[in-house]
């Protein structure tokens, strides 16, 4: 097992310096071959625990994180702009070489969500770092949640106006779906009104940033309001920031699946408490994340979208 990290880390370093001497990160031939190879590397079920990892490790994580992030969102700009190009690009999604995954992620969501809410299914949604390509949104409002409105928040108005291109033509998307150009840090009251709150993997890359942005949403959620959040478990946290039950400071986490195929984000869903009541049991909690078990109210599963839907 231990060799089998070493080979892991070996690689991904070797990967990490070949991405970090590039001059951009936009989409061509040897950035997507390398980001390739990158996410094949680390999609494999590992038992390597990233906290663990040296300072140098982490370090080159913390970057490596970065770096996806920037490349993503490239990616992003690319393809919506590409999408806007045609009089209708909500029927041309699937160009967007990883729009079948968004199409499992939003599905099994929308699962989570029914289980959670019930019956009543969320009248409004906030989405926070919806980027240039709303997937999420525009698959859960066209797909599942058709009542709903969604209210797509993102800090770069050129990714808001990318956004709004693909709506804007769509009788029904167009009157459902808003865009905010704020940091969401600055956002306060208005976050009451929604029933459920989403956080993008990539808003607030190291731990720090990311529990600021918990600790805000707790601040002024509503009481009883769902937090959904995308984590990442394994060699995946190579590419994205861990999320773990014990920095959700103000919410009773319900449950989290770790993924095993194609789709890379763990999920975590977690609903706010009434009163402000902060568990102590942080290592009790960090444990059950990063095993498949029942520990109390949350549940923790490793399986593919396939086995779930």
């Amino acid at each position: 097992m231990v060799c089998q990290e070493e080979v892991l880390i070996s690689k991904v370093c070797e990967l990490y310096s070949e991405i970090a001497s590039l001059e951009s990160l936009k989409p061509c031939k040897n950035v997507d071959t390398l980001f390739t190879e990158l996410v094949l590397t680390c999609i494999p079920p590992s038992p390597i625990d990233v906290t663990k990892l040296s300072k140098n490790l982490q370090e080159i994580r913390s970057n490596l994180i970065r770096l996806c992030g920037i490349a993503e969102g490239h990616l992003e700009h690319h393809y919506s702009a590409i999408l806007g190009s045609y009089d209708n690009p909500l029927h041309h999604l699937h160009i967007f070489p990883y729009y079948k995954n968004y199409l499992k992620l939003a599905l099994l969501e929308f699962t989570i969500l029914s289980q959670h809410c019930g019956p009543q299914l969320p009248n409004k949604i906030a989405f926070v770092g919806s980027g240039p390509l709303p997937l999420t949104s525009i698959v859960l409002a066209s797909n599942h949640l058709p009542s709903t409105t969604f209210h797509n928040y993102d800090i770069d108005s050129s990714a808001n106006s990318s956004a709004m291109r693909l709506v804007s033509g769509d009788p029904d998307l167009s009157k459902r779906m808003a865009f905010h150009t704020n940091d969401i840090l600055d956002v306060t009251s208005c976050l009451e009104e929604f029933d459920v709150v989403y956080l993008a993997a990539l808003v607030g890359m190291d731990k720090e940033e990311k529990n600021r942005m918990i600790d805000h949403l707790s601040k002024y959620m509503a009481p009883g309001a769902v937090l959904m959040l995308r984590s990442a478990h394994g060699a995946r946290a190579f590419l994205y920031p861990v999320v773990e039950p014990c920095d959700l400071r103000g919410f009773e986490v319900l449950s989290v699946f770790h993924p095993t195929d194609e789709v890379i984000n763990s999920l975590v869903i977690a609903r706010k408490y009434p009163l402000s009541i902060l568990p102590n049991k942080c290592s009790d909690e960090i444990q059950a994340f990063n095993h498949p078990l029942n520990h109390g109210n949350i549940i923790i599963e490793e399986l593919t979208l396939d086995d779930q839907l």
